[in-house]
């Protein structure tokens, strides 16, 4: 807003832009020449030039910046240092993220290790879907119980208990299965180390305990929300925090079987099952999916022979092919087993695919055929390759030959004969795959890629009330072994801690007032997609309500920064490289409605322990100078506590989320009290605040040139509504001036004069010029009467 107060307006160029209909009526029913245009333009341009200096004060501010130019320090920005600046301390706060996972782990270990299996025990805990609940007499329900909750800024306004977790099990587990209630009585000893990591670390928002038996512990405890049927579908098992932190990246072949055998109910299991899998994998993983009968066919002709990403896009891809295959000829596993290792061992040579694990999923109701030569050929002795089959149906004819095939390559077999049985069998590959894992105590901490908090209650209203980012997250988890010596040559996994982080959370940590005028801060994973940009837009208007895109979370950093059309940014990000690069780029302002031509250079660096690089924008011109002044406190505050000031609440001038007690102050009057020493123990940037107060005492004469305006005699010019000024700090300041719009026309006759008549208008910067928008206008000249209504932008 500075650029557009002090830069000099030296010539005007009308650009009419009409987001809704106008219509040009003439009293003389003529065409009207492109001069008349051009001279109302000139006209209007003139008009609105002596409008805004007069009610915007330009003159005053400009003269009042070149009073202070001698006591101001100039320094220039030095993107590199900044953006390793900024990776650090995301570091730091990613590690204490971490830190407190691994708490968590060592915690749920120990309480197993100590442990002992009770097939009969009796255990009542809190069921996150029961607590509160009462029955017909007014008690309360079985699981149920009194369990206080209340309101938390810090974890969306949500009913919470910050005292006590929770349990939340899937409405296909019974809730007091022997293996459930063990695991629950084991894992309270969770309760007390997420208390502990809340106030180790006040910025964590949930942290939970995903058991491979099937049950989610949840801290803070909450109220599960059922969906419309009164069902909990969510199942912790099923989540890619769980599934990347319990198995390694994985290559995957899908062979599903459609002879004529599997037609009907089979067809459908085998389909479901199809979709459960590829549920199940990441971006970290590859996969395909093959079809065989008499002869192999690819479901995607154009993944012939080959892995692809596991990513959403070909996940769900896969699924609508998948979703119209049909059933016909005899059925050769034989073919599908010498293809599906075929594709697998060129992978591997070649050095593509995850390089970990291999696995084949054989889908079928029955093999009757030889089929030992194929392993003996392609997988026997060293076995590399595991298989794991799923028998289809009832019928139990084959299921000898199905078995052997999994017991002699590492694998897993297991009979679906109904719908039901889908999830629960799928679900066991991972912990087969994860034995090596377990056996050899491979820790390894995994972070997610971005995702939308989408299973807590209230999520839809959170859509509609929240800032998108708010709801845009990263998880870090991993895994928990037992520990007890008669199970460690098993390899058994008991489940998957976490905790979540939210980005905007993260991202405060590279604040905007540091990138200047259109630079931004951005974060992507090692696989390229987005983590965190500004042109990121997760969620779509469906009526009036904000829905996810299907494919919010596979976003390459190539389709927003699409000016990099060497992929050179792209590929150093993902490479986790540190280098700067510049490049000439449009960009988007006014939510994509205007573009404007800018000199971008971009820094990079990795940020380490993660799997994400953070880039930093600065625009040449804008972003890569900053000047520094120095007033008293008193004398800042003085002037920052006037009525016509605000500042950026969504920035983080003081931290506010660490103390409770400070959780319902705006950013203004933490600063506040802060600066007057009545909160001395609030975490502030001392930067900012400093920028702050220079800017509120530079501006303090607006205040009564405003007013004075306002108080004028001669009163304010009809339609003029607001003046305003914003600073790089994010200091406003505003005033409304208090006059009575008027259209004034000549009603009795046309004069040969020129008239402007303004009825709403506001004004920003672009690219450091003045702009004005007016919302609509009447236009007399001579013997014609133009009436515009519509939007309409002047370039000054």
């Amino acid at each position: 807003m500075r650029q557009c107060l002090m830069g000099r307006m030296r010539s005007i160029t009308l650009l009419l832009m009409l987001f809704s209909s106008w219509t040009i009526f003439t009293q003389a029913q003529m065409r009207i020449s492109p001069e008349i245009v051009q001279q109302w333009a000139n006209d209007f341009g003139k008009q609105l030039l002596a409008l805004t200096n007069r009610y915007s004060g330009a003159q005053l501010l400009q003269k009042k910046y070149k009073d202070i130019e001698p006591i101001v320090k100039m320094e220039e920005v030095d993107g590199l240092k900044m953006v390793k600046e900024f990776a650090d301390e995301m570091e730091n706060m990613l590690g204490r993220k971490m830190k407190s996972v691994k708490r968590m782990a060592e915690t749920a270990e120990d309480a197993d290790f100590y442990h002992e299996y009770n097939g009969t025990l009796e255990f009542d805990y809190y069921n996150a879907m029961m607590i509160n609940t009462l029955d017909a007499d007014g008690n309360n329900i079985e699981l149920g119980g009194e369990f206080p909750l209340e309101e938390n800024e810090h974890f969306n306004n949500l009913p919470v208990n910050t005292q006590q977790s929770v349990i939340q099990v899937p409405t296909n587990v019974y809730n007091k299965d022997p293996d459930i209630l063990n695991g629950v009585f084991m894992s309270e000893a969770l309760n007390d180390i997420f208390i502990s990591n809340f106030e180790k670390d006040p910025t964590l928002t949930w942290q939970y305990f995903g058991s491979s038996s099937g049950f989610f512990r949840l801290y803070p405890g909450i109220k599960w929300t059922p969906d419309e049927n009164g069902v909990a579908n969510f199942d912790g098992r099923n989540r890619n925090w769980y599934i990347q932190a319990a198995t390694s990246p994985k290559d995957i072949i899908i062979a599903v079987d459609i002879s004529g055998s599997m037609k009907g109910l089979r067809l459908t299991i085998a389909k479901h099952t199809i979709n459960t899998i590829l549920d199940t994998l990441g971006e970290n993983d590859f996969v395909n999916v093959i079809a065989y009968s008499d002869y192999v066919r690819y479901v995607e002709p154009c993944f012939k022979g080959t892995l692809v990403q596991a990513d959403l896009d070909n996940r769900e891809h896969f699924k609508l092919l998948v979703k119209e295959l049909q059933v016909k000829g005899e059925g050769k596993v034989k073919k599908a087993m010498k293809e599906s290792f075929k594709i697998l061992n060129e992978a591997a040579a070649a050095g593509r695919g995850s390089l970990c694990n291999q696995a084949i999923m054989l889908i079928t109701d029955g093999a009757m055929e030889d089929f030992q030569q194929v392993f003996e050929e392609f997988n026997w002795p060293e076995r590399k390759v595991r298989v794991f089959t799923y028998l289809i149906g009832r019928e139990l004819t084959f299921a000898s030959n199905v078995k052997w095939i999994a017991c002699n390559n590492k694998g897993y077999y297991t009979h679906i004969s109904t719908l039901a049985d889908v999830q629960e069998n799928v679900m066991e590959y991972l912990h087969v795959l994860s034995r090596p894992m377990v056996i050899n105590h491979d820790h390894d901490i995994i972070w997610t890629e971005a995702y939308m908090d989408s299973v807590l209650p209230n999520t839809a209203e959170l859509f509609n009330t929240q800032a998108e980012s708010l709801l845009l997250m990263t998880s870090v988890a991993m895994p928990v072994f037992s520990k007890k010596e008669e199970t460690l040559s098993h390899g058994i996994l008991l489940g998957v801690v976490g905790a979540d982080v939210p980005l905007k959370e993260l991202m405060r940590l590279a604040p905007r007032y540091k990138l200047g005028v259109h630079g931004y801060a951005f974060l992507n994973t090692n696989n390229g997609y987005i983590l965190s940009h500004p042109d990121l837009r997760p969620l779509y208007k469906d009526g009036k309500k904000l829905k996810p895109k299907p494919n919010y979370n596979s976003v390459d950093l190539s389709e927003v920064e699409w000016e990099d059309t060497e992929d050179a940014l792209r590929t150093a990000m993902v490479k986790g490289e540190t280098g700067t690069i510049s490049l000439d780029v449009r960009g988007i302002i006014e939510k994509g409605k205007r573009v404007v031509f800018l000199k971008n250079e971009y820094f990079y660096t990795t940020i380490d322990e993660t799997p994400f690089s953070l880039g930093i924008v600065l625009t040449t011109g804008h972003g890569r100078s900053v000047f520094i002044g120095n007033v008293s406190v008193e004398e800042g505050l003085h002037d920052l506590t006037a009525s016509d000031v605000s500042i950026a609440n969504e920035w983080t001038y003081c931290e506010t989320d660490i103390d409770p007690h400070h959780r319902k102050l705006t950013q203004l009057q933490a600063v506040v009290r802060y600066l007057s020493g009545k909160e001395p123990d609030l975490e502030c940037d001392e930067r900012l605040l400093q920028q702050t107060l220079f800017d509120a005492v530079v501006t303090a004469p607006m205040e009564a040139y405003w007013t004075a305006l306002l108080l004028n005699a001669s009163g304010i010019d009809g339609g003029v509504e607001t003046a305003f000024l914003g600073t790089r700090s994010g200091l406003l300041r505003m005033i409304r001036y208090a006059g009575i719009e008027k259209r004034v026309a000549n009603k009795q006759g046309i004069t040969s004069k020129t008239d402007f008549y303004i009825l709403k208008s506001t004004c920003f910067a672009v690219d450091g010029r003045f702009v004005i928008a007016v919302t609509s206008v009447t236009v007399s000249a001579g013997k014609r009467t133009a009436v515009a209504g519509g939007r309409f932008f002047f370039f000054l």
